[in-house]
């Protein structure tokens, strides 16, 4: 980054914090919302566009070699006028990093002479095009797609080794795509009677990406076909880390797959049924096996303390006299435990909750549930196995933002494997956002990156007004507004741009 640049930024950020500052201006002026008159007035010599972090994200694509990748493999289109797939790949991803989500969107994006400059592109397709891009997909076309994109990842993993030491953690589990209309082929209805499709996740809970997504009816239990796709992730991430480890709940305890796991050197934690010979077990176990689990605070607080304030819905649940569970302790232990499919035993660790079960302000009776985890693991306690496995749930947080951050889950189209296709290309863009993490040269902003919401990323490092500036075969983005996050956009650029 220029010397200048710097400069100017360091100048920006503290004129803002001053502008910011409560201890200053404090007297009453009225209103702070006090303009009144404006006028519009049209450019007719310069362009600009609001995302203009798009430019690092495409630098970056460029760098990494993704749209060769995809044109070499993925061959959907008989002849190029002008499109090429990677050209449609793209055009979707870029669409939801430039704030939109749907296929619609993409319009704005078309007819946007700014954005058509920054892309260097003369036009783009238009989103019945796009549609039909997705429809052309059949199941092994997806899995090219997805195939091309993991190559890539490697080469990210391959240029930030350091990122993924230690354990690598992957996370299975499946969810509910609901759907509103009548007419999308392969939909059915779930076990919680909801229509849609329910698709099959797997991510790396180390960096939050997306490994593999598989669509399939509503009505398929989470973990059919699981085992395939664990087994691809497993060994597309095989020679990174220390070791592997497979996390997962109840569904995905398969435990004839569990022997062949434990041979290949994979370490898995998966949630159990409290089935009734695993609780007559536990029940049989002696007082002094169970300890008491001890869980950390959700947070810790940096300020002062501030007194808790009412508890509203708990009010209103003991005036309405309703029934309700509240936890009075947890306990922990563990013994072996060979399941039937099984060759040999495993560590099985339960945890013995007791739950009051009150209504109003009586206590009605005191209630023990089981909770079980099957595992090969032996570095772990029985205690700290607990609170690893219940770490899984932060793919939930992944999970939600597919569907509400990305949009990924909107079923745009009108057939199961279109929509899978829809859902691997805007996944994309959830993945190049983590990406762009691995090059980001401050860690604490690329932990933040990491664990950032999909819109408050848009918000910090993509939707900054930048005016677009053809120079020879150059093309320029001048940021025309400070912004928390603009210096660190600016460096990693560098870093991508030296790569």
């Amino acid at each position: 980054m220029k010397k200048k640049y710097l400069k100017e930024l360091r100048k920006r950020k503290k004129k803002i914090e001053r502008r910011l500052d409560p201890s200053e201006n404090m007297e009453d002026r009225g209103p702070v919302f006090c303009s009144k008159r404006f006028e519009y007035e049209f450019s007719q010599r310069v362009n600009a566009i609001s995302a203009g972090g798009i430019g690092a994200i495409h630098q970056m694509v460029s760098m990494l070699g993704l749209q060769e990748e995809i044109d070499r493999n993925l061959e959907l289109l008989k002849i190029h006028l002008p499109y090429h797939e990677s050209d449609h790949v793209l055009n979707i991803a870029y669409n939801i990093l430039c704030g939109g989500c749907r296929l619609e969107d993409i319009e704005s994006n078309r007819k946007d002479e700014g954005f058509l400059n920054a892309m260097g592109a003369q036009r783009i397709p238009d989103p019945t095009t796009a549609g039909d891009f997705t429809r052309r997909f059949d199941p092994s076309s997806i899995e090219i797609l997805m195939e091309c994109i993991n190559r890539v990842r490697k080469v990210v993993w391959k240029n930030r080794p350091e990122l993924l030491s230690g354990e690598i953690i992957l996370d299975i589990d499946g969810t509910i795509a609901p759907v509103e209309g009548e007419c999308k082929e392969g939909m059915n209805l779930s076990y919680k009677g909801i229509w849609g499709y329910s698709p099959l996740i797997l991510s790396l809970a180390n960096t939050k990406e997306v490994l593999y997504l598989k669509n399939r009816p509503g009505n398929v239990p989470s973990h059919q076909d699981a085992a395939e796709w664990i087994d691809r992730a497993c060994k597309l991430v095989e020679g990174h880390g220390e070791k592997i480890v497979l996390r997962g709940d109840t569904d995905f305890s398969q435990t004839r797959h569990l022997d062949r796991w434990d041979r290949q050197g994979i370490e898995f934690v998966f949630g159990m049924d409290a089935r009734p010979n695993l609780v007559s077990i536990a029940e049989g176990l002696p007082e002094g096996a169970w300890k008491r689990l001890s869980r950390q605070p959700r947070y810790e607080v940096t300020t002062r303390p501030r007194r808790r304030p009412e508890n509203v819905k708990q009010r209103i649940v003991r005036e309405k006299g309703f029934e309700t569970l509240r936890l009075n302790g947890e306990e922990v232990a563990e013994f072996e435990y060979r399941p039937t499919a099984c060759k040999k035993p495993y560590r099985m660790v339960v945890v013995r909750k007791n739950i009051s079960v009150e209504k109003g302000e009586s206590v009605l009776f005191d209630e023990i549930r089981y909770f079980f985890y099957i595992t090969n693991g032996v570095d772990r306690s029985a205690e700290e196995t607990v609170l690893f496995a219940n770490q899984r749930c932060d793919q939930e947080n992944v999970i939600e933002q597919l569907k509400n951050g990305v949009h990924a889950m909107r079923m745009p189209t009108s057939h199961l494997e279109s929509n899978w296709a829809y859902m691997v290309i805007a996944t994309l863009a959830w993945n190049l956002k983590a990406w762009m993490a691995f090059y980001v040269p401050d860690e604490p902003t690329r932990i933040e990156m990491l664990k950032m919401e999909f819109r408050r990323y848009l918000r910090s490092f993509i939707m900054i007004p930048a005016q677009v500036i053809r120079s020879g075969r150059r093309i320029i983005f001048r940021y025309l507004a400070y912004t928390e996050h603009l210096e660190i956009v600016l460096r990693t650029y560098d870093r991508l741009r030296c790569m």
